[in-house]
């Protein structure tokens, strides 16, 4: 896979690995996945169905520009809250990542149902989702990267779930393919490398997703 890839920069619509998802898996317009991941979501889509339980993507592939779009936004919103800037990195990469190091750039990891943890835990109104998928997903090729408890990186994301039959092998080829310098071209990009965004966002995940 090549680098301009991993880092998001190309056009998922015009990719031959990927497909536009559309209802009843998503209620927003433009959500596109890999071929592979979204088949495998389609079967848990379905099984889900049977138990009562009902899964929507609310996010899927994000290229680097819209990840851009998300990092800045929040880098202006941020401003007088956290007015330096490796501060505001910090607070924004609680749970959005830079552009260049998101795991939604490769088309195989989708956000489900809502994203606020309350929702996914005990008296939520997602509680029986999170349960199932806890349960389930796995079943399907589904992990969730970003759990409670690691010692680097964003913090737990219940909504967010990786069809690890591909992203393990992006993930290993990231490793070793992109550095800290390659994630640029945005606000706050020169903080990558003191940061760490390689090793301890991109790579600081559950392990059981990874390998």
């Amino acid at each position: 896979m090549n680098k301009d890839y991993l880092l998001g920069k190309f056009d998922p619509a015009k990719h031959p690995d990927f497909v536009s998802v559309g209802k009843p898996y998503s209620d927003k317009p433009g959500m596109m996945l890999r071929k592979e991941a979204f088949e495998a979501f389609k079967k848990m889509w379905e099984s889900a169905q049977k138990a009562g339980i009902s899964l929507k993507i609310i996010s899927s592939t994000r290229t680097f520009d819209q990840q851009k779009n998300i990092w800045e936004g929040k880098w202006n919103r941020f401003a007088q809250e956290a007015p330096a800037p490796k501060n505001r990195a910090l607070k924004i990469l609680e749970f959005s990542s830079m552009p260049g190091s998101s795991r939604h750039h490769w088309g195989t990891d989708i956000d489900l149902n809502d994203l606020n943890n309350p929702a996914f835990e005990p008296g939520g109104k997602h509680e029986k989702v999170y349960e199932w998928l806890a349960a389930h997903a796995q079943e399907f090729g589904f992990c969730q990267p970003y759990t409670a408890g690691r010692p680097h990186g964003y913090h737990e994301e219940k909504w967010h779930w990786s069809y690890t039959p591909l992203s393990k092998s992006f993930l290993a080829q990231y490793k070793s393919g992109v550095t800290d310098a390659d994630i640029q071209g945005f606000l706050g990009s020169n903080l990558a490398g003191e940061i760490g965004a390689v090793k301890h966002y991109v790579l600081g995940i559950n392990q059981d997703c990874a390998e």
